[in-house]
This record gives C-alpha cells, structure tokens and sequence, in this order.
C-alpha cells in the first residue's frame, strides 16, 4: 500500500514536471495532477486494452509505431476528464506521453521484489 501511494505521488510530480517543461500542457495544481493520475490508471487498465486490440492490424503494419499515437489520443482524453489539467494539441500530447513513459521506468520497479 505504502509502495502505490508513493508511485502515485510520483507519477503526478512527472506531470508536474512535464507541465512545466513542455508549453503546451498545463496542470493547475498537484490535487489536479494526482486526479489526473488516477484517471490515467482507470484508462490504461480498461480502455487501453481494448484500443490496443482494435488497432492491432494498424499497429503490426507500423510495427509498434501507432502505439504512440494511441498514448498521445489517451493522454489527449486524461486531460479532456481532469479539470486543472489541459493539453493543447497532439504534438504536446506525443511529447508528453514520451516524457511520462521514459519516466516512469524507474519509478514502476519501486516496491517490486526481484
């Protein structure tokens, strides 16, 4: 429990940190980034798949290259459903997205036993 409130808390300094980076994105506070968080972990776990399922023939023609399109659309909808949270356009949307996933490497291993 300890583990996931940390990598929450985390997470949403990332998307701090890619507001304050990328000009496009804008979060209003952290009450709107930890939303936003919880927000994308509802998405990635539900909706994620399914896009993912229904965009396989695209993605093996583009080996792999259309997943970025589809995290830059979900990044695109987090901040259509998070008030204080707004992303511009697509290019700010793929570039944020690159930035979260680069990220979030290391912070995935945290509390993880191998």
């Amino acid at each position: 429990m300890l583990y996931t409130l940390l990598r929450w808390f985390l997470y949403s300094l990332i998307i701090l940190f890619i507001a304050w980076l990328i000009p496009g994105i804008e979060v209003s506070g952290i009450q709107s980034a930890l939303i936003a968080i919880v927000i994308m972990g509802l998405i990635n776990a539900v909706l994620k798949p399914l896009v993912y399922l229904i965009t396989l023939p695209i993605n093996l023609l583009t080996l792999g290259l259309f997943s970025l399109v589809i995290n830059a659309l979900l990044f695109m909808l987090i901040s259509y459903l998070t008030p204080g949270f707004s992303v511009e356009g697509f290019w700010s949307a793929l570039l944020g997205s690159l930035i979260l996933s680069a990220l979030s490497i290391p912070i995935n291993k945290i509390g993880k036993e191998e």
